[in-house]
């Protein structure tokens, strides 16, 4: 049995981290230390100093863990990771997860590429950005090809020149197409080095060049052409037009600002924080973040907790950070980046000229977001952690966040198959859902298949904290009545496990009509928020057991059409979908076309084009 009091004494005057637990064992707080003596035993004294978040903790603490680390700093990175992979309930939490493009130029290979990242490797490459948009970096990368025409395809070249045929965008005139040896590899290299200094935001040169041959096409009365280079000029300003100068340095800063809720709610708020993203002098891009913060939570531990969760998924990270007020661990968060980043970093709170301009117009932006979107926020957690709240109320449950619900699909007997899809907060988490092709059961039994569904889910070994089965859920929903829930319940007995079952049940017109809980179908309201959600569940279970039974079922005609040709064996057909990803596709080829395939010769082609055709 763990006793606090005891366990506070043993505590050791070093740095660490401090985990929390609640009732459910679950982890409901993460912080660091640098004496985790101090700091843990500081949550169990008396003190009116303590803020309202603390106290509400406080009373939900069963038991603490620490690790003890070799410095304040390892602390630190140790406390962001927790954080970021348990996300506790008590701890300032960024709603949602971003992560930011790049244009990737593979400069070290003979023939470099234009490429579309979503992260920075430690590899060879050019990283420009990030941007704040996937189609920012699509529609630059379309213009460089434009302007340059060079290279976007997965060839490995000179390996494979003129293995295949140009390309479309060869066609297009948005590649040179160096695959066929129609340009050099020094001709070639020079249009590289033009991407890389536009890509820089040197635009001037690209201007001047397609004002030139405006004019030349114009005078030799060729107008589309004409018109085309007045087109590419006009993308190329917009771009400029979006980087604008910031009016000092050629440094990459970041400016955070944070706006948070001055509602009377007693337990948390929103908080809504603005960064602006300046690259080598230019403002190239914004973006804005929503924060879940207790009550109480200042400004400044807003920001803390901020820095900490946004740099720690972000792979670039600029040479200084302005902010609008100072922050207490600002030096040991300075530490941490400028090893991540490998020089300097700076923490700012500018008090005067441009720089502070800057804070006060993300501050500006913060609010005008924050206000603008609260009622949206409100209405979005109605839906969600509101209908939550309604169920709980309709089945005498308290702190209810996942519920998973399991539906089983079968047309006469024909591949059964189970669903488990999985809510937390009222919101799917299509990253924890689970597919069931039954493998006990002969013919159509739903009983019995959902009992082989909810052993083998119950069974399973969880195979770490990112196991989708690993966590077990507060709230088990069933798609069906007394018959449904009797099975779970049965399963759950022999286990030995205790959850609570609701069925999910169905009127004549196959609507959801009520909750079947405790022997008893309790009646619920049709207009709220709670019945909407029970609709959505039901509705997603189904679908995804659907979905996977009807591609099961494709599966198996695909297999036994391909199955009839002559000559076509199982490396073949894999090879022949993984080309043409569908039969109808196989069947439109040429015969030249499906030669050219992996593990295909002229024979098999010609036997896969008959077959086909032959009527």
């Amino acid at each position: 049995m763990f006793i606090i009091e005891e366990e506070l004494k043993k505590l050791p005057a070093k740095p660490g981290v401090y985990i929390m637990h609640g009732e459910k064992d679950e982890i409901i707080y993460v912080g660091k230390a640098i004496s985790l003596k101090n700091r843990v035993r500081q949550y169990f004294q008396s003190s009116r100093n303590k803020g309202a978040k603390i106290e509400r903790m406080v009373t939900h603490i069963t038991r603490f863990e620490y690790i003890i680390t070799d410095s304040e700093l390892e602390a630190l990175v140790l406390e962001c990771n927790l954080i970021k992979e348990h996300r506790p309930k008590y701890n300032t939490m960024l709603k949602d997860d971003k992560s930011y493009p790049f244009i990737k130029v593979t400069v070290h290979e003979p023939y470099p590429r234009v490429l579309f990242a979503r992260r920075m490797k430690k590899d060879k490459a050019r990283y420009f950005g990030p941007y704040t948009s996937g189609g920012a970096v699509k529609d630059v990368i379309e213009l460089v090809r434009k302007l340059y025409q060079v290279r976007s395809c997965n060839r490995s070249l000179p390996r494979d020149t003129g293995k295949d045929r140009p390309c479309l965008y060869y066609h297009m005139k948005q590649c040179k197409a160096p695959c066929q040896g129609y340009i050099s590899q020094e001709e070639y290299r020079k249009n590289i080095n033009k991407v890389i200094k536009f890509l820089n935001g040197d635009f001037q040169d690209a201007i001047s060049e397609l004002m030139e041959k405006m004019q030349k096409a114009s005078e030799e009365m060729r107008y589309e052409d004409a018109m085309e280079y007045r087109d590419l000029i006009s993308s190329i300003r917009k771009i400029g037009e979006r980087q604008k100068i910031t009016g000092y340095g050629q440094e990459d800063r970041d400016i955070i600002a944070v706006a948070m809720d001055d509602s009377e709610d007693l337990r948390d708020q929103d908080a809504v924080v603005q960064v602006f993203f300046i690259r080598d002098g230019r403002l190239i891009g914004r973006d804005h973040f929503y924060l879940r913060v207790a009550k109480g939570d200042t400004k400044a531990q807003v920001l803390s907790s901020f820095l900490k969760q946004f740099y720690a998924g972000t792979p670039f990270i600029p040479s200084e950070i302005m902010l609008q007020s100072e922050i207490e661990d600002a030096d040991i968060i300075e530490e941490w980046l400028s090893g991540r980043r490998k020089q300097k970093v700076h923490i700012r709170v500018p008090k005067k000229g441009t720089k502070e301009k800057l804070v006060e117009l993300a501050l500006e932006n913060a609010r005008m977001v924050l206000a603008k979107d609260r009622e949206r926020i409100r209405r979005e957690e109605g839906r969600t952690i509101g209908a939550v709240h309604e169920v709980e109320e309709w089945l005498g449950l308290k702190n209810v966040v996942r519920m998973e619900a399991y539906d089983i699909s079968n047309i006469s007997g024909f591949e059964s198959v189970g669903s488990m899809v999985v809510y937390e907060k009222g919101r799917p988490k299509r990253s924890d859902y689970r597919k069931f092709k039954i493998k006990w059961v002969q013919g159509p039994n739903d009983y019995a298949s959902m009992e082989e569904v909810l052993t083998r889910r119950f069974t399973h070994e969880s195979n770490g904290e990112f196991d989708s089965f690993a966590r077990l859920p507060d709230l088990i929903l069933m798609d069906g009545g007394r018959g449904q829930v009797n099975i779970a319940l049965k399963v759950l007995n022999e286990l030995g496990i205790s959850i609570p079952v609701c069925g999910m049940v169905k009127d004549d017109h196959h609507r959801t009509r009520g909750l079947y809980f405790n022997n008893v179908e309790i009646p619920i309201d049709t207009s709220g928020e709670g019945f909407r959600l029970i609709t959505r569940i039901q509705d997603e279970a189904h679908r995804f057991a659907i979905e996977y039974h009807r591609s099961l079922r494709s599966r198996e005609q695909v297999h036994s059409i391909l199955d009839d040709i002559p000559g076509i064996g199982d490396t073949r057909r894999k090879a022949l979908l993984r080309k043409f990803k569908s039969v109808e596709n196989i069947r439109d080829a040429s015969e030249e076309e499906l030669a050219q395939t992996e593990s295909m010769n002229a024979r098999s082609a010609r036997q896969v084009y008959e077959f086909f055709h032959k009527s």
